[in-house]
């Protein structure tokens, strides 16, 4: 049994016209995942998918790319990314699921998922980069989100483990509402996507940086592969 993630999935079945493949790195990306995956994940295996699941503007929309995910071995653990615009109340998701029977599918909001000694932790997060305006409400939301999550998991006697969709460093950027959880809660691993292309992926943190272990799975930067993570 072992734990995966991988971020950035961006799947299109529902709209063709909308499919990653016109970009430098995403070619028949779709069919990479697939193909990599049942290379990797066992059916007893979990893997966290780190927000931009889907395309779809509704859960009817993204239903394609849910059963894609369900089909797929393995137990997986959903986070909001920036444009999963069919996400809605955490209700409203678990009943749709369990009427498409897409059974395999569980949602990481405001809650956390344990896993032998560790609780699976974790958001979206909020951006703070030039040219981006920064909505303090939207923050103030994802910081408390995050920190729910965090004491969910403490409360039970676990370790956190973070997951994200933002960076809370990008270059010089640095995310301080966020990271000042992550330091509060001795935060020893984060595991973040959004950022893609080659060029902006040199500048992500991918090493250890005031105590935490920073990683990026967005899914070009992985080539597809889900990364182990225990």
């Amino acid at each position: 049994m072992s734990l995966y993630v991988i971020g950035d999935l961006h799947l299109s079945f529902s709209d063709p016209a909308k499919t990653m493949s016109i970009f430098s790195g995403w070619e028949d990306y779709q069919e990479r995942i697939r193909k990599h995956w049942l290379e990797k994940i066992k059916p007893e295996d979990t893997v966290v998918l780190a927000g931009d699941i889907s395309w779809g503007m509704s859960l009817q929309q993204a239903l394609p790319d849910f059963r894609f995910i369900d089909e797929l071995p393995g137990e997986k653990i959903i986070l909001k990314g920036n444009h999963d615009y069919w996400w809605t109340t955490m209700k409203k998701m678990e009943d749709f699921f369990k009427a498409e029977s897409c059974n395999t599918i569980k949602i990481l909001h405001n809650n956390h998922y344990k896993y032998e000694r560790y609780g699976i932790c974790g958001t979206r997060g909020w951006v703070n980069m030039p040219g981006e305006v920064q909505d303090e409400k939207v923050l103030k939301r994802e910081v408390q989100r995050l920190e729910m999550s965090i004491q969910s998991a403490v409360k039970e006697g676990l370790e956190p483990i973070v997951f994200m969709h933002y960076p809370p460093i990008f270059a010089t950027n640095f995310n301080y509402d966020i990271l000042e959880i992550l330091y509060r809660y001795e935060i020893k691993d984060c595991y973040y996507g959004h950022i893609h292309g080659r060029s902006a992926h040199e500048l992500c943190v991918t090493n250890t940086y005031d105590g935490v272990n920073f990683h990026l799975i967005a899914g070009d930067y992985l080539q597809f592969v889900p990364e182990l993570v225990l």
